[in-house]
């Protein structure tokens, strides 16, 4: 049975494994404890999906929950892909800001076709530094 939670604690040891158990994993300093423990430690919106004990799908974000959410990572075990989790860990980050607060992600390349499907638009203005 799958539980989705926004304030049931994440380790950085559990978020690591959920990494490496989606395709995330392949970039993110999975490597760096220490930034894996910052990662979790400083962001102010994490939404959850659990089998039981098992960390299955973060959607870590940071945001001032009224203007603009970033939502830094969104993954799901591959083992439990495409069962609606993704969307459903959108849907609750969604619900704890305000309607007007916009939701913002960079895609990684194995999911460009994901998020149109849940109903986001392309931004032809993103820049990298």
């Amino acid at each position: 049975m799958l539980t989705y939670s926004s304030d049931r604690p994440v380790t950085a040891h559990e978020f690591k494994d959920l990494l490496l158990r989606s395709t995330l994993g392949e970039r993110r300093p999975v490597e760096d404890d220490a930034m894996m423990q910052g990662m979790i430690e400083n962001s102010n919106l994490i939404t959850t999906c659990w089998d039981r004990d098992l960390l299955v799908g973060i959607s870590r974000s940071v945001t001032d929950f009224h203007y603009c959410c970033y939502v830094s990572d969104l993954a799901v075990d591959v083992s439990y892909q495409r069962k609606g989790i993704g969307k459903k860990l959108i849907e609750e980050t969604s619900g704890k800001v305000r309607d007007s607060c916009t939701i913002i992600l960079l895609s990684a390349p194995a999911a460009v076709d994901f998020y149109p499907h849940i109903g986001f638009k392309k931004h032809p203005q993103a820049w990298v530094l």
